[in-house]
């Protein structure tokens, strides 16, 4: 079970968090203060740490500068991965990436947004999950993008690639439409568009030519999953 470290002072958020997370599998620890979350890396060595961009005592990128540093007599993990929750501007996410920041996600949160990105940090930093992404027969290896189902070879187009690469993150899990269209295609605006049932409809005709199991099952309203749970 991966341990994430949330230093927040806003109790709302900090508690929505904490049950949403822990829901999801994660442990969690709270923090309000710069110096209590550096103290709680110290004896928790957390995973992650969600780092708000305003605490109690200091900055949030004052914070980070200070865990990526060290300190004398100190013992922290120094590349512990940490995103930071900030304000939806610009210099601020610029600053933040400068402080040693891994990803950076605006406020108002949305929770599934946040949810898959420190699984994709967490599977960046993951030695056992790096290179490749195993479901069922299918297997895809990130470092040369080759995609293989029972040993036999898939050649997809670039989009067709990465929607498969986000289905296969977790394969039973049902992305929202709205969820690929911004984290594949990078849409901000979610207007009417053919474009996600296309491709995913031309993914599934490559995977059914090699494989009699259904691939890309479309939830009829909500989206898109990898496979059908076992």
């Amino acid at each position: 079970m991966d341990a994430l470290l949330v230093a927040e002072p806003e109790e709302s958020t900090r508690e929505l968090l904490g049950r949403h997370l822990e829901r999801d599998g994660f442990e969690v620890l709270h923090a309000t203060a710069g110096a209590e979350a550096l103290d709680l890396a110290e004896r928790a060595h957390p995973d992650l740490v969600l780092l708000g961009s305003t605490l109690e005592d200091e900055p949030g990128v004052e914070v980070c500068t200070r865990l990526r540093a060290g300190e004398p007599g100190r013992s922290w993990n120094r590349d512990v991965p940490v995103i930071m929750i900030g304000e939806r501007d610009p210099v601020d996410c610029v600053r933040a990436f400068a402080r040693g920041v891994d990803d950076y996600v605006a406020r108002p949160l949305v929770y599934d947004e946040l949810l898959s990105r420190i699984r994709a940090v967490l599977r960046r930093v993951s030695p056992a999950d790096r290179d490749q992404l195993h479901a069922g027969e299918l297997v895809v290896d990130r470092r040369t993008r080759d995609v293989r189902v029972g040993g036999r070879r898939v050649a997809l187009a670039a989009k067709e690639y990465e929607l498969l690469l986000k289905l296969a993150s977790e394969p039973a899990r049902v992305f929202t439409k709205e969820q690929l269209l911004r984290e594949v295609w990078g849409f901000r605006s979610l207007g009417r568009t053919r474009t996600l049932d296309s491709h995913a409809s031309r993914l599934r005709r490559k995977l059914a030519a090699v494989s009699a199991r259904p691939w890309v099952v479309n939830q009829w309203g909500v989206g898109y999953r990898l496979v059908e749970p076992d």
